[in-house]
């Protein structure tokens, strides 16, 4: 039974693990946000809205992997 269980959440993992290699990968680079927010094009509409747009939800999911990976990674890494 734990063989089976432990099987299941092997493959979550993988599943989490390559979920959140796509959407870093899908993220855009940080580095045009610095000359962007001084020159005052962070107060374009994209600016506010960030939260819910395509960027915004690839980093909160982002977030939400880097979690799950975490959790995972300690609950596989328990002697049962």
């Amino acid at each position: 039974m734990m063989a089976v269980l432990r099987t299941i959440l092997t493959i979550v993992y993988i599943l989490i693990c390559v979920a959140l290699t796509v959407i870093v990968l899908m993220q855009e680079g940080k580095q045009a946000g610095l000359s962007g927010s001084i020159s005052g094009v962070a107060e374009t509409y994209w600016g506010k809205n960030k939260g819910r747009s395509m960027e915004g939800a690839l980093e909160k999911g982002t977030k939400l992997l880097c979690v799950g990976f975490f959790v995972f990674s300690i609950v596989l890494n328990l002697n049962w």
